[in-house]
């Protein structure tokens, strides 16, 4: 394609959220940490060394019944405040660094030995769990 010659009306998008195809067999609720799978679609996270952190389900999401992309779900990126793990606890020195995925609402602070798929950058931790900006 050539380069501008005139004015262009270039679409955008916010890029705070994204519609996905919900991989089949799957069920996302609202809030939980959505990851997209090996094949593009959006699950729950999981501990699973395939999957890239894509944000918080803004709504839930049933395709238990379905196929790959039957369904959608709208996910949000951002930082938001996720379990912490009671094992590989997400300590306040880890902020900045990466954190990893063990379930749809619980991070730790390390891979679990190459187990574990990355959620997203540690933003704080508090008392009540792990801040994490994800996407």
């Amino acid at each position: 394609m050539a380069a501008l010659s005139a004015d262009r009306n270039t679409p955008r998008r916010d890029g705070d959220t994204i519609v996905i195809a919900v991989a089949g067999a799957k069920k996302v609720y609202a809030g939980a940490l959505v990851a997209l799978d090996s094949g593009g679609f959006a699950t729950p996270g999981a501990t699973a060394t395939t999957l890239l952190g894509l944000g918080r389900a803004e709504a839930q999401a049933d395709n238990t019944s379905g196929s790959d992309g039957d369904i959608t779900v709208e996910v949000r990126k951002g930082v938001f405040r996720f379990d912490n793990d009671g094992t590989d606890t997400v300590a306040a020195s880890d902020i900045g660094s990466d954190c990893y995925i063990v379930d749809d609402q619980t991070v730790a602070s390390n891979d679990g030995t190459g187990t574990r798929s990355i959620a997203g950058k540690v933003f704080d931790v508090d008392a009540s769990g792990v801040w994490v900006n994800i996407g």
